[in-house]
């Protein structure tokens, strides 16, 4: 499994360095790497985080999120699986709010602002 930031907006960098930082395994800067191979829709990832599971299938935003989580220490694997199931369309609203204003928030630039 591999969770994809944009490494051009800080507010993504950040997170995802949390994130590693925190045990979560497969978190990758997608600049350097050829997203159709991967079946990562580029237009689609400009929006949203894609993760790209151990079986080829490429889920975006709080899924993408929640699937990533599921691989970290026991306590982020809590917290992927509320946003996975019971929590998912709250998490995707979550989702969409923070991807919306990102540029605004700790980390975040210019670079993150969505068109």
């Amino acid at each position: 499994m591999h969770l994809l930031y944009d490494a051009d907006c800080g507010f993504c960098s950040r997170s995802a360095s949390w994130l590693a930082a925190s045990g979560v395994p497969g978190v990758r800067s997608m600049q350097s790497l050829d997203l159709a191979a991967l079946g990562v829709d580029a237009v689609r990832a400009g929006r949203e985080i894609p993760a790209v599971l151990a079986d080829g299938r490429v889920v975006y935003g709080a899924r993408a999120i929640g699937e990533a989580l599921r691989f970290g220490p026991w306590w982020l694997r809590g917290a992927g699986w509320l946003i996975r199931r019971p929590l998912a369309w709250p998490a995707d609203l979550v989702y969409r709010f923070v991807a919306r204003f990102r540029h605004r928030l700790p980390g975040g630039t210019g670079e993150c602002r969505l068109p």
